[in-house]
């Protein structure tokens, strides 16, 4: 099915019933079209109607035509719904069929991988690059999957093997430059550079300039290496496009309202989040490091980045609302609702637990902005502030290439002005809830680690454990970009990099202000 211009219409006018109407008349006429029957699973999911948008992918499925995007778009909806298992076993089937086709077997992958079952997803990228060894994207799906599980030798390997079969791969050279306790060299810049030009995909084009960055760095011509993140964080500020006023209205919004609004509220709401370890921050902050270190402790588990808070935040606000609007909202809520919050967080997550560990943490640093939240709904969570030299953090943003769904800062005085953003929300906390947020300092941990691992643990309220000291023995599955740093014993490498591209760097330390004296 083409889809009908009158359909687009009125999908861009947000007129769904006329869509739903007009698709359903074309399934009239096709009754088995994938293409109708996915594009009214869309529309039911979007109008609440599940069990239908289900019913809709099972049946697009059966079309050997549309059989990836319909197995794809299934499992997608599957694991949406907290039913990562049911999606796997549609894949299984899938695979039990026809076992010669790979699409099932990939999918279930990304499904595995989304689900952070690093073992059982390292094992089906081994298979799927030795039945298809010729599919650069196989082996870069392998060679991350043992990045994530700390078998970099095999890693750089399987990278190598997927940059031979396609040079112009951005997204490949990008995973292999932030393996970053491993340079690249003369021979890796000579290869970006000569795919760069052909290169259509501005977000591969994107990722093989930040590659570069990374690859002149690591050998001291820092004037070629600001100039490449220069230019990728220009070229991703117009393809995610990031707007400052939006941060800064929610931090005016939080000092603007008086705490009292929210007091009452908080006291009468229930008392759940026990054992609940929120760190957040800046991105690139240490807070890898410091949920490594607390993941190596007996009664701590480490759940990485979760997007459940952030999730809940958005359902509660107007569809035309912004997080400059979540303080408002809060201060609406009744004791009930901040408990029903707060319990939803908690049934969310529980999926995501391997173990009986009474704590887990939730390391997604721009969890900063729903630090309110956090207070009123789990207020017996425990909330960590992970706080870098401001300029050796922005720099560390600004040489980072995220992913095209996460809005951040793509100029220098943008990231100086979300850093100050950040620490005048977490001055708001400190001056009206006193003590509510507990702060360390990236620079302090590593200059005197087992101090202050004990004070963090005291201010858990948990013993001190030895093996917090042995974080970098921990073989727990990681995920982000400092995932091969916190494997490596604590050491000052990194601390002062900033200082090689201070001369470019004039513009955030205006933009700092106040917030740049660290």
């Amino acid at each position: 099915m083409n889809v009908p211009a009158a359909v687009m219409r009125a999908l861009e006018a947000g007129d769904l019933p006329r869509a739903e109407a007009l698709v359903r008349a074309c399934l009239a006429r096709m009754p088995r079209d994938s293409d109708a029957l996915r594009l009214l699973a869309a529309i039911a999911i979007l109008t609440g109607r599940l069990a239908e948008a289900e019913r809709f992918l099972l049946d697009s499925a059966i079309d050997e035509r549309a059989f990836i995007g319909a197995c794809a778009d299934l499992s997608s909806f599957l694991c949406r719904l907290g039913r990562a298992d049911g999606a796997i076993m549609f894949l299984d089937r899938m695979i039990a069929a026809d076992p010669k086709r790979l699409w099932p077997l990939s999918i279930k992958s990304g499904v595995l991988s989304s689900e952070r079952r690093a073992d059982e997803t390292l094992e089906i990228d081994r298979q799927l690059v030795e039945r298809e060894p010729g599919a650069t994207v196989l082996w870069m799906n392998y060679a991350n999957s043992l990045k994530v599980t700390g078998r970099i030798e095999e890693a750089l390997e399987a990278y190598r093997r997927a940059l031979e079969l396609d040079p112009a791969n951005g997204a490949a050279w990008w995973e292999r430059a932030n393996i970053r306790t491993i340079p690249l060299g003369e021979e890796h810049i000579r290869a970006m550079e000569r795919a760069l030009p052909g290169l259509r995909d501005p977000f591969a084009k994107v990722q093989m300039m930040f590659a570069l960055g990374k690859a002149y760095g690591d050998l001291g011509k820092f004037d070629r290496s600001f100039a490449h993140y220069e230019q990728a964080n220009a070229l991703r500020g117009r393809l995610v496009p990031y707007d400052p006023r939006i941060i800064r209205e929610g931090v005016r919004a939080h000092e603007d309202m008086p705490a009292s609004a929210f007091e009452t509220a908080r006291r009468e709401a229930g008392g759940q989040g026990e054992g609940v370890i929120f760190i957040l921050g800046m991105p690139r902050s240490g807070s890898t490091l410091v949920e490594q270190i607390l993941a190596s402790h007996p009664d701590i588990e480490g759940l990485g980045e979760r997007t459940e808070l952030g999730e809940i935040a958005t359902a509660l606000l107007d569809p035309a609302g912004t997080h400059a609007d979540l303080p408002h909202a809060l201060a609406a809520c009744s004791p009930e609702t901040l408990e029903a919050l707060g319990q939803r967080y908690l049934d969310l997550t529980r999926r995501h637990r391997k173990t009986q560990r009474p704590c887990f943490t939730d390391k997604m640093p721009a969890n900063w902005r729903l630090v309110l939240l956090i207070h009123l709904a789990l207020p017996r969570a425990k909330i960590i502030d992970v706080r870098r030299h401001p300029m050796a953090c922005c720099l560390s943003v600004f040489s980072t290439y995220f992913n095209r769904s996460t809005s951040m800062p793509t100029t220098l005085s943008q990231l100086g002005q979300y850093y100050a953003d950040y620490v005048r929300l977490m001055d708001w906390m400190d001056a009206t809830r006193p003590g509510r947020v507990y702060r360390i300092h990236h620079e302090q941990l590593i200059e005197r680690p087992e101090t202050e691992i004990r004070r963090l643990l005291a201010g858990l309220n948990l013993d001190f454990e030895p093996g917090c000291l042995r974080f970098h023995d921990n073989p727990r599955p990681i995920y982000t970009p400092s995932a091969q740093q916190v494997r490596s014993p604590i050491n000052r490498h990194g601390l002062e990099r900033w200082r090689d591209y201070e001369p470019w760097l004039s513009s955030l330390k205006d933009a700092l202000g106040h917030a740049g004296q660290g």
